[in-house]
């Protein structure tokens, strides 16, 4: 999502700092310090104006199970993972922990909690264009904030990303939650009437759910009366769809009989399919078919050739089917 412009409600003359320590403090309207003779605001002035509203396609790209983290931020209701910070970042953290969650009360981008414990959501209620930034923001200003506050909504401008205050060689381990009683357990906070209600209504809400354990990134689902696997796919855009087109033209792109692929929605530059299972199905039940589907999805990303007219038919009718989330 595309940052708000305020430049109108910002004074004319307003002085911007420039990244590097040398470059002296220009207003907007004054010369730009580069020498191009243009005014700071039409030459690199406009870059950085526009830092915040620049939209990244795959704000997770580098970040140990990026296909996972696009998951919580778009499909699992709850779950959490704990966090490895990079040295800089752990020093500044100490014998505290920082836990990824789906979300938190109040769509809180953060809050830390009275035993100093920190917990990052990823679903909310603003965003920048670039998630990475936005939860490294946040993560930052938990590090400074009193124990048993929230980290309000913020809109970075710049700053570092979580490929930055992370440790990148760590793995991102998913834990599903039924429910958001993770939100205080342990914590010794008293629960206040806001929160609690915020509690009522996000477990009122919650959709059953289980990742798999065959294959990464992938979580079935009951909606309803209906189960769903939805498995967001860590390879580039276009040779998935070439390679689910070779699939569903040979009938090898379900998951077992009476399943159907219906479609793939779109989140932070990864395709994440999503099949229509038996009836009555259990997660259990998906864990051989995905681990097939996966053998085969692998060798037809092995195929390079030109797709058949029935391979370019399924390809169009997938791209018919497709949903951008973000």
């Amino acid at each position: 999502m595309a940052q708000k412009n305020t430049k109108s409600s910002r004074p004319l003359s307003a002085p911007v700092i420039a990244a590097d320590a040398d470059v002296p403090v220009v207003g907007m309207r004054e010369p730009c310090p580069c020498g191009s003779g243009r005014r700071y605001k039409a030459c690199h002035g406009r870059e950085a104006a526009n830092a915040g509203q620049i939209l990244v396609r795959r704000p997770f790209e580098g970040v140990p199970g990026e296909a996972d983290w696009i998951a919580m931020r778009e499909i699992v209701p709850s779950a959490t993972a704990s966090l490895t910070l990079a040295p800089h970042y752990a020093a500044l953290l100490g014998d505290r922990t920082v836990t990824l969650s789906t979300v938190l009360p109040l769509a809180w981008p953060g809050l830390v909690r009275t035993d100093g414990a920190i917990f990052l959501g990823l679903q909310t209620a603003t965003s920048t264009g670039d998630t990475s930034r936005d939860v490294a923001d946040a993560l930052l200003r938990a590090l400074d904030a009193e124990p048993g506050t929230p980290v309000p909504p913020h809109r970075p401008e710049a700053g570092p990303r979580l490929q930055d205050v992370l440790d990148l060689s760590a793995p991102l381990e998913v834990t599903v939650h039924q429910g958001f009683d993770f939100w205080i357990e342990g914590s010794g906070a008293e629960v206040t009437d806001d929160v609690a209600a915020s509690l009522d209504r996000a477990n009122a809400s919650v959709v059953p759910t289980v990742r798999l354990t065959s294959v990464e990134a992938a979580y079935w689902c009951r909606i309803g009366t209906k189960e769903h696997l939805r498995w967001v796919l860590p390879h580039d855009e276009e040779p998935l769809l070439d390679a689910l087109a070779r699939l569903h033209a040979r009938g090898e792109d379900t998951l077992g009989e009476g399943t159907r692929l219906i479609g793939t929605f779109r989140a932070d530059g990864l395709l994440a399919p999503v099949w229509d299972l038996v009836p009555g199905s259990e997660a259990d039940d998906v864990e051989a078919p995905a681990a097939a589907f996966q053998e085969r999805l692998a060798g037809a990303l092995r195929e390079t050739g030109s797709l058949s007219e029935p391979e370019r038919r399924a390809r169009a009718g997938l791209s018919n089917r497709q949903v951008t989330l973000r």
